[in-house]
């Protein structure tokens, strides 16, 4: 299991040069991949670009950009772009985001979401490849084809995948899932079998299964999973996060986080490996004396 950093989205002028010294650091510390969401701050694909492409030896990937604001066409032109800029270091993730952000802030339907993806995908996959799109949906259609150089011979499409449909439409068409607020037991129970199965009947390699939860190494694992709850309260009201939380049986954020000492962090992470995730990316949460402690193990795990 490769292990990765989920990036603090750095905020005021100097965000850029701020994001390419965590993506040094992380780089020179040997993490395998290093991962930005893309919310209402920095534009993910835009910011990895410019503060990626003096850092090398990492992959950089997106967590996740929303498609619904995105023609899929403009999207892989960007995608393709970024990936150039970083000497074919990219991995796109993408998402459908949420109701709440999709209808009520952007003014788009949200009706029927995985056939929006599976449109999606129609034409993003193929012009990702290098070939043409030709597709005529309900609510897309595409004739182009781009001539965007490339740095590599495809760009890595990971979807964030949820719901038993939406895993097997990234098992069948995209090369993994990126997983937020997901669980062990929901992992090992519901997604690995469901994207694998769906990977193995399409024929396609087995898919990468990218995992990212709260991290914390600390002596009072009460505060850290309190801690947790508060920071990541959000995630515990959005429907989709909410529905993984109630499969783990978790009543919020902060019983999925992986807290503790290192011993037990490390435990932790190495069941993920044995459950099948192929990449671990820690989202570090942990204040003061903690958070150091934090960076500390998780560059000795590395090692």
């Amino acid at each position: 299991m490769r292990i990765g950093l989920y990036l603090n989205e750095p905020s005021g002028p100097d965000a850029i040069a701020k994001l390419e010294e965590r993506i040094a650091r992380a780089a020179d510390a040997g993490f395998a991949s290093a991962w930005l969401s893309n919310i209402f701050g920095l534009d993910a694909l835009t910011a990895l670009a410019a503060a990626g492409a003096r850092v090398a030896d990492i992959e950089l990937g997106t967590a996740v950009v929303p498609t619904y604001p995105r023609h899929p066409a403009v999207l892989a032109q960007q995608a393709l772009t970024a990936d150039l800029a970083l000497g074919g270091r990219l991995a796109l993730g993408i998402g459908l985001s949420h109701r709440l952000v999709i209808e009520e802030m952007y003014g788009y339907s949200y009706d029927k979401p995985v056939r929006h993806m599976r449109e999606y995908l129609s034409v993003l996959g193929p012009l990702l490849r290098g070939e043409q799109a030709d597709f005529d949906g309900e609510t897309l259609r595409a004739h182009i084809g781009l001539g965007t150089p490339r740095a590599s011979e495809k760009v890595p499409l990971l979807l964030a995948a949820l719901a038993p449909r939406m895993l097997r439409l990234a098992g069948e068409t995209a090369d993994g899932t990126i997983l937020w607020m997901t669980g062990p037991k929901t992992i090992a129970e519901h997604v690995v079998p469901a994207i694998t199965e769906a990977a193995r009947e399409a024929g396609r390699p087995s898919p990468r299964i990218v995992c990212s939860l709260p991290v914390a190494v600390t002596g009072d694992k009460d505060a850290a999973r309190e801690r947790a709850s508060e920071v990541f309260a959000i995630y515990g009201t959005l429907p989709s996060y909410r529905a993984m939380l109630d499969r783990e049986g978790a009543a919020g954020p902060g019983d999925v986080a992986i807290v503790g000492d290192e011993d037990e962090v490390a435990a932790e992470i190495a069941h993920l490996a044995a459950i099948g995730v192929t990449d671990f990316a820690a989202a570090t949460f942990a204040v003061e004396d903690d958070a150091d402690r934090t960076r500390r193990f998780l560059k000795g795990l590395l090692s």
